[in-house]
Formats: C-alpha cells, sequence, structure tokens
C-alpha cells in the first residue's frame, strides 16, 4: 500500500534560477524566532532571497568585494562587503535638515524629557507568588505595620529594621533614589499615584511580596535642550529615511525579477533581520 505524504516538502525557493538550498533556509530561520515553525522559515526565506536579489545585482554591477574591519575587530565576509558597497552606490538618501529635526523634536517632546525620580522607603513582607497563604500572611501583616505607622508614622525606620525582609531595612528601609525601570512595575505605579510625604494607604503587591512604602520626595523630570539631542534626532531621521529607500529598491529588483517559492513582503529589507 502507497503511503501518501500529509506533509509535502515546501516548494524550491529561487532567484532567476538560482536556487536557495533548504539546508541555507534551515540555518537561517534559526535567526528569527517566531509563533511557529512555518513562520521562522518564511521569515528566513524572506531574508535570503532578499539577500540573493542584492548580490546578484552586485555582481551585476561589477562592484568589488572591499571586507573592512568593523568595530571590535570583526572583519565583513565578501558578501557582506559587496551588500554595503551595492547599497553605498545605488540607494542615495538626503541629510535630514535642521528644520525637519526640530519639527521631529517638537512632535516627540515626551520622548526628549529626562524621567521623574523617586526617593522613598518602604518595608518587604516577603511571599513567593504561588504560595497563596504565605501571600495572604504578607498582605495581613503589612496592613497591620500601616495601621500602626497611622498612629506613629515617626516608627518607620524602626519597623522597617525589625520587619523588612529587604537589605535596605537596615537603613530603616531608605531605598535612595529611584528612576524608572528600577523596581517592580507594580511599586513603579504606586510611586507614581503618591502624594509627598504620604504613607501608601494599602500595601503593595509585587512578586517579591507585599510592600509599605513611604514616598519622601520627587523629582520631576525636566526637557532635554534640542542642542543636546539634535545630532542623534539627524541619525535617526537619516536611518529611518534610509531603510524606507533600501524597502523600495528591494520591490524594484523583486519587481524585474524571476521569483519561485514566495513572494516579497513590501516589509522586506535586509536591514530589517
Amino acid at each position: 500500500m502507497r503511503v501518501i505524504d500529509r506533509f509535502p516538502a515546501p516548494a524550491p525557493v529561487k532567484v532567476n534560477a538560482v536556487e536557495i538550498p533548504p539546508a541555507a533556509i534551515a540555518r537561517e530561520a534559526q535567526n528569527h524566532p517566531a509563533p511557529s515553525a512555518d513562520e521562522a522559515r518564511e521569515a528566513a526565506v524572506q531574508a535570503l532571497v532578499v539577500r540573493q536579489l542584492l548580490l546578484q545585482e552586485a555582481t551585476r554591477l561589477g562592484l568589488p568585494a572591499e571586507p573592512q574591519t568593523l568595530e571590535g575587530g570583526a572583519r565583513e565576509t565578501e558578501e557582506d562587503a559587496l551588500l554595503r558597497a551595492l547599497l553605498e552606490q545605488e540607494v542615495k538618501v538626503p541629510s535630514p535638515t535642521e528644520a525637519e529635526c526640530m519639527r521631529y523634536y517638537r512632535v516627540n517632546q515626551a520622548r526628549f524629557r529626562s524621567p521623574d525620580l523617586y526617593e522613598a522607603c518602604h518595608i518587604l513582607f516577603p511571599a513567593d507568588p504561588e504560595d497563596e497563604p504565605a501571600r495572604i500572611g504578607a498582605e495581613a501583616a503589612a496592613s497591620q505595620a500601616i495601621k500602626e505607622l497611622q498612629s506613629r508614622p515617626d516608627s518607620f525606620a524602626e519597623l522597617a529594621r525589625s520587619l523588612s525582609a529587604c537589605p535596605s531595612g537596615k537603613q530603616g528601609g531608605n531605598l535612595g533614589q529611584i528612576s524608572p525601570g528600577q523596581t517592580a512595575p507594580e511599586f513603579e505605579e504606586a510611586l507614581k499615584a503618591m502624594e509627598v510625604g504620604t504613607i501608601a494607604e494599602d500595601p503593595v503587591a509585587t512578586r517579591y511580596g507585599f510592600h509599605v512604602i513611604r514616598l519622601d520626595r520627587k523629582i520631576p523630570g525636566r526637557d532635554i535642550p534640542f542642542e543636546s539631542v539634535k545630532d542623534r534626532v539627524a541619525d535617526y531621521l537619516s536611518d529611518r529615511v534610509f531603510h524606507r529607500a533600501v524597502r523600495q529598491y528591494v520591490l524594484l529588483l523583486a519587481g524585474r525579477a524571476e521569483i519561485e517559492g514566495i513572494e516579497i513582503a513590501s516589509s522586506a529589507s535586509p536591514l530589517m533581520q
């Protein structure tokens, strides 16, 4: 009895009659994490087809491969040198003007602002996220500490030294200056909602347990002057325009080529891997 193959091999992938070996696709797929093997393979094929298109065009134009030493001491492969030479010659984009940089700066003002800083103290009652009885007990202990602090607010450091499971307890719970990302997200959100000089009315739950928090100071962020970031803005805008131009160039080459086994996506670019 003949066994029917339920999973036929994918169709060969060719660029102007040059086949991309399945082994190369399998290797490249490892560089494209995806929810499924099929999606990883699709991304790998897109990348390899684009690379083949560009290498064939560089060869057609007779460009020399002149590998350069990269930052860190690594050296370009001949193929990478060819790709760089091709894009340098064929993809020309204007540098952004200062007016364009200023416009981007003003529209995206929030990106060019230093973060708010906080000075706070806390008392940690530890509990594993998976240990429900421990969570209940830690929350109850934290609530009790808050009640005590409501009547004796000056005893925060004393309670921190005797009750907190955090090393900061030895310093009366003092965490020093806190910037975004330095604490658990729930802790950070609690700080944003608090008034300076107050103790959080309820324990704050994080993966570490429950926290009693006092906010001592908030240092508002400030706008970073345009002069300090204009070079960074110019680099960003140049890079964005260049990537867009490369995508358009790839689609132009794809339109002239005979490609089998896949359709080139509009977002395809050797710089977007």
